[in-house]
């Protein structure tokens, strides 16, 4: 029995060699050509960098650490132990292409980012960033490289570490704007006050880290050579001047006449290309590293659309950990000493100092170049490389744990319509996405009836989706009109919105944004700007656009993320805006002799609430008419819902007596197929209708419930948006914010006292048929 099982084990060793051995030989065959052993290593590559991400981003870890551990799984930490293994997937052979692939790689993606980045961020990057940015590099500079020179004195350092001890410490003071703008975007707060100083603050730093690197390669052979610093920075001068001046102003007039249309043919991307690979030899020629050329090409054009030995022993690691701790310090202490004096809080001080503490390609780069220069040996590059994967381990949950984006928008007092005072400023922010929305948004400023006495306050965001660049702006568009690189979209916007101040000169006011970002950051935006400018509303547009048939012409699924995110954070009343004005004409308010009819849907809750304060509004005005129906669940009379409900209707019915232009009528249904049929044959009648979002439970609702397709639009805004619902209205869903109100607190505040006359409550048939 023995002798069998013996038997049976060594043929089964005998095959898994021999099965090691056929797919030994059938890599080496297969991918034994150059082209296909690259394509074969890095599809392996990035498929391990593909699983690690999925798996560590869950845990906040950003994207850089899954590529670095895949490059280590490869090395000879981990896999390449098996000297057969390394032997079938990266030859020595293949090691030349593979580098090659890599540097370009390099060049072009160091490329991109520069392309991206605004460089006015680096010459007017303000105040408190330029004081956090250069703070942070020359202390962090300073301090730690005093103490790698002491420890040099203070400690018997072996090997080349002794040499390469001062360079490593001088990398600590090293913030890549690239690292810090994809860290913030995993995060997504690039967005809020934070991350737009970090960015500031990372873009000067990294201006001041190019001008010390290109001298101190510059300066680097002055010894040897005195005369080679002149003829290198003549050279570089030379450089930097060809490409502003010569090869800038040949781009630009290639991108102009294809900016609108954001394409770029064949022709601009191939000399764009060969214009990179240029510069990048000129680089080398001129003796600088291969990067620089490329960056600066980057930076004028217009933005817009394995390791080797690694032995390390434990006084290296030691030392240098304690370098590269103390670092992390002095650069956290460098960045909130600043901070705190620009009156940024200490909570937001203290992320903002982890945030610019993160490390990733720009560090790796600077690694890079040392070990191919001797500076740094394998066991010290590979310190490097560990010390930058355990900084991003630690700093990036940290921050995720610390800083939460949401806790900004948080105020002691909600701004809603409806809690307004008498005659105080309606304050709207309208957030605008394409100019065919602009017509509905205009009817819908003109018939919120500004006057002197009760003025609005418009402030206008435009909604741009971020293309070709890194870091994400709001801007203030100037009364001479927007920035020279929005499209002629955003400009007829604009200038709508001022024809619409020009016609109300002394009762409204209009401020113009711009907002370029990712769509899934974009209401971090909205929602600042609706707590600085303390606005009582925020109009947002809805993610469907309709055709002129009635049906939907297309979906933006980024939108309606969007629309529930700032439904989630917004300091103040929220409105989504399904516009239907291409079915009825998009006819001006001002220029119609008919009355603009509103309908309000009232079903009770503070939502209704807040749209029947809106329609309270909008009746003051001579060419509107507000139509209030009220549902009513049969045999719920004596609720206490109802009787509240009831009396917020009375004090805005007793403020409407004698207004033949406010009409009040009641229905009521069993449940959802007549509330169904009701809806159907009244829509018809009206260009506007008003509903709020949430409804407490009720069998009017039963049914409906279940075909809800956009929760954030509550059940009747939902049907009432659907395609298959008949309605050539356009829909306003209404969100108040939670507010604490006491019981003595009036439930609303417009209601005058002055008059006494009861309005009829008669039916007329002829406009509910």
């Amino acid at each position: 029995m023995a002798e069998k099982e013996t038997h049976d084990l060594f043929c089964h060793t005998t095959n898994s060699m021999k099965d090691f051995a056929i797919w030994r030989q059938y890599t080496v065959n297969v991918v034994g050509g150059s082209s296909a052993l690259l394509m074969f290593q890095m599809t392996v590559i990035s498929l391990t960098s593909n699983l690690l991400e999925n798996f560590l981003m869950p845990l906040g870890q950003p994207t850089c650490v899954s590529q670095i551990l895949a490059g280590m799984i490869f090395g000879p930490t981990f896999l390449g132990q098996s000297k057969k293994l390394l032997d079938s997937m990266f030859p020595v052979r293949s090691l030349a292409t593979l580098w090659t692939v890599a540097s370009f790689g390099n060049l072009f993606y160091i490329f991109i980012i520069a392309v991206k980045a605004d460089p006015a961020m680096m010459l007017k990057p303000g105040r408190a960033a330029m004081y956090i940015g250069s703070s942070m590099f020359f202390i962090s500079l300073v301090l730690s490289v005093a103490l790698s020179l002491l420890l040099k004195t203070v400690v018997t350092i072996e090997g080349n570490l002794n040499k390469s001890i001062v360079f490593i410490a001088a990398s600590q003071s090293f913030t890549g704007f690239p690292v810090v703008s994809a860290f913030l975007y995993d995060l997504k707060i690039q967005n809020t006050e934070v991350g737009r100083l970090a960015l500031t603050s990372a873009v000067f730093a990294d201006l001041i880290d190019i001008i010390v690197a290109a001298i101190s390669l510059t300066l680097g052979d002055f010894v040897s050579h005195p005369l080679l610093p002149v003829r290198a920075v003549l050279s570089n001068i030379a450089l930097v001047i060809v490409v502003l001046f010569i090869i800038k102003p040949t781009v630009m007039w290639m991108v102009g006449p294809i900016k609108e249309m954001k394409l770029v043919g064949e022709k601009c991307i191939f000399i764009t290309t060969a214009v990179t690979l240029l510069l990048a030899f000129v680089s080398e020629i001129v003796g600088q590293h291969y990067v620089l050329g490329p960056l600066i090409f980057g930076l004028v054009l217009p933005n817009g659309p394995p390791f080797g030995s690694s032995s390390v022993d434990f006084q290296s690691a030691i030392i240098v950990g304690i370098i590269v701790v103390f670092g992390i310090i002095v650069k956290m202490g460098a960045v909130m000493l600043p901070a705190l004096h620009s009156q940024v809080p200490v909570r937001d001080a203290l992320v903002l100092g982890m945030i610019l503490n993160i490390k990733g390609i720009v560090e790796i780069n600077v690694y890079n170049f040392w070990k191919d220069n001797k500076t740094l040996q394998d066991g010290d590059y590979a310190l490097c490389i560990v010390s930058v994967i355990l900084t991003n381990v630690v700093v990036a949950p940290l921050v995720k744990l610390l800083y939460n984006p949401s806790m900004q928008y948080n105020t002691l007092t909600r701004s809603t319509i409806q809690h307004s005072k008498p005659g105080s400023e309606l304050r709207m922010l309208v957030c605008i996405h394409n100019r065919e929305n602009v017509p509905t948004v205009i009817n819908l400023l003109e018939i919120s009836h500004a006057t002197e006495q009760s003025p609005i306050a418009v402030i206008g965001l435009m909604l741009v989706k971020i293309e070709g660049r890194a870091a994400p702006i709001l801007i203030a568009n100037s009364q001479k009109g927007v920035p020279e690189t929005e499209s002629s979209s955003n400009i007829s916007i604009f200038n709508a919105l001022r024809s619409y101040e020009q016609n109300h000169r002394n009762s409204s006011t209009v401020q113009s944004f711009t907002s370029i970002t990712h769509f899934e950051t974009m209401h971090d935006d909205i929602c600042s700007l609706a707590m600085n400018k303390r606005a009582t509303i925020v109009i947002m547009p809805f993610h469907k656009k309709w055709a002129i048939d009635g049906s939907i012409e297309s979906t933006n699924s980024s939108i309606q993320k969007m629309n529930r995110n700032v439904l989630k954070n917004a300091p103040c009343s929220v409105g989504i805006l399904i516009d239907r004005g291409i079915l009825k004409g998009s006819l001006s308010v001002l220029n119609s002799r008919l009355l603009f009819n509103v309908a309000v849907l009232f079903f009770g809750g503070p939502d209704d609430a807040e749209s029947l304060a809106y329609a309270a509004r909008m009746v003051r005005h001579e060419c509107v008419k507000i139509t209030v129906v009220n549902f009513l669940l049969f045999g719920n009379a004596n609720s206490k819902e109802r009787k509240r409900d009831s009396d917020l209707i009375n004090e805005y019915r007793q403020s409407n007596i004698g207004n033949h232009k406010f009409m009040y009528f009641e229905e009521v249904v069993r449940d959802g197929v007549e509330l169904g049929g009701c809806l159907t044959k009244m829509v018809g009648c009206f260009d506007l209708i008003l509903v709020g979002k949430y409804h407490q439970k009720s069998p009017l609702f039963t049914g409906l419930e279940e075909w809800n397709e956009c929760p954030e639009l509550g059940v009747i805004g939902d049907m009432l948006a659907s395609p298959d619902f008949e309605c050539a209205a356009s829909v306003l869903v209404i969100h108040q914010p939670r507010k604490r109100v006491s019981e003595t607190e009036p439930l609303i505040h417009d209601a005058p006292d002055d008059n006494s006359v009861c309005i009829s409550m008669e039916r007329r048939n002829q406009r509910m048929s």
